[in-house]
């Protein structure tokens, strides 16, 4: 029986897809901070380059990938599609459980995809520099390897109790050539008010970006980029579902349940939304986002505008958050730190085309140890919040005896966030008080 499904580098996708030009009702447009009107292309000039300003509001059903970045994808793209042997025969379950494996990309994760598009379109731009945030790292080392391949400095905001935990996704940023500090830092003022407030602060996403956005709007060769949440950033993602549509048909199966994890929305976007179209279209199909229950913006959040970070620098974005000023608890060892869902992924939760699950940590690091002693790879964190929920379908499906079809998408290694697995070992990992 073959585990694994792989298509030729000709049938990377050539174009990523854009489900707003599906969606039955478009999304509410982000705000303007300052006025409290519809944001206009002008207002995002200063931080964004024309070309992503378009993607974010384009109703294009499919937007050509440049040649370029489709060149550099076939470092590592098309990823391959496992089927789970091992993971069902544990579980002694009917189920068909298969994964798209993204931790094959340099970076170990699905964030170069994005990260190559973006500092595509800045050098365009005549963009010479970009800034970031990253809470667990990967979008930072991502963006860092992205603007090595194009020429461009990169400067990193990295969450200070994860700059402090991982310290070698901090390496490999540096690696790469890029700049990295903990944030809060004394490099902006929003990080220096944060220090004020409180030196011995461990930092949000909202507060690196507050920070990033301040740096790249105080330079006219700089500009911000972002790894998950906005429109064009899960556009980019869709090369993941697009080659997981074709791997399945490869595999003569169809998912009953696409399963990802969510903190911004870029993985989960990824893989679901080109699924997503199709059940627009009449298909059942199951998708599951799932989160931290210390960090559960579906779950316990509130669907309404909020500022995508601390400072109130960004436009406000309708979308299931927890409040900008939310800080994760520091037990949290895994990334899906973000206070915020992508408008895009709230909008269709909203509207029960997706659900959400959210699971304690120790549960989530418990479903994947027993993924690495099956399928022998060490998931991110992150990941195995799907690997989590993948395994209770499985269950579920054995007690019911149904023969379901089970796609996730692990969506990085974890070959960088060995501290957190060493508290695991260890018993110091301790659950959410976020009930």
């Amino acid at each position: 029986m073959p585990r694994k499904f792989m298509l030729d580098e000709q049938e990377i996708p050539t174009h990523y897809y854009n489900i707003l030009a599906d969606l039955k009702t478009p999304l509410d447009p982000p705000m303007h901070p300052a006025t409290n009107q519809p944001i206009s292309p002008q207002d995002l000039a200063a931080i964004f380059p024309m070309e992503l300003i378009k993607q974010e509001v384009s109703n294009e059903r499919y937007i050509e990938i440049p040649e370029e970045v489709r060149g550099i994808y076939a470092l590592y793209r098309p990823t391959p599609l496992y089927r789970a042997l091992n993971l069902e025969k544990a579980l002694d379950t009917p189920a068909q459980i298969y994964y798209k494996y993204e931790g094959v990309s340099p970076a170990g994760s699905h964030k170069l995809n994005t990260a190559l598009a973006q500092a595509y379109y800045n050098k365009q731009a005549g963009i010479k520099r970009l800034t970031t945030e990253t809470g667990a790292g990967q979008w930072g080392s991502a963006l860092a390897l992205a603007c090595k391949m194009f020429g461009l400095q990169c400067k990193v905001y990295m969450v200070k109790i994860s700059y402090e935990q991982k310290p070698y996704r901090k390496s490999m940023i540096q690696t790469w050539g890029a700049e990295v500090v903990p944030s809060p830092s004394k490099d902006t003022k929003a990080g220096r008010d944060a220090l004020a407030r409180d030196p011995n602060s461990n930092g949000s996403l909202g507060l690196a970006i507050s920070e990033a956005v301040e740096d790249a709007a105080s330079r006219e060769d700089t500009n911000y980029s972002l790894g998950s949440v906005l429109n064009h950033v899960l556009l980019h993602q869709t090369v993941i579902g697009l080659e997981a549509k074709k791997q399945m048909e490869k595999a003569g199966a169809y998912p009953d349940i696409v399963i990802g994890c969510v903190g911004g929305g870029s993985n989960f976007g990824g893989i679901v939304l080109p699924f997503i179209q199709d059940k627009l279209n009449g298909k059942k199909l199951r998708a599951i986002a799932v989160e931290p229950k210390s960090c559960p913006s579906i779950t316990k959040g509130e669907y309404r505008y909020d500022y995508g970070d601390v400072a109130k620098l960004t436009p406000l974005l309708k979308m299931y958050t927890l409040g900008n000023e939310f800080m994760p608890p520091a037990i949290h060892a895994g990334g899906l730190r973000y206070h915020g869902m992508a408008p895009i992924i709230s909008k269709l939760c909203k509207e029960q085309y997706i659900e959400a699950q959210a699971y304690d940590q120790v549960e989530v690091f418990d479903a994947g140890v027993l993924f690495a002693r099956t399928e022998g790879i060490i998931p991110a964190p992150e990941s195995s919040h799907a690997i989590k929920s993948a395994i209770e379908e499985a269950r579920k499906a054995k007690e019911e005896g149904t023969k379901k079809v089970i796609l996730f998408n692990l969506s990085g290694h974890g070959h960088f966030d060995m501290s957190a697995y060493d508290a695991y070992f260890a018993g110091k990992l301790g659950n959410s008080n976020n009930k």
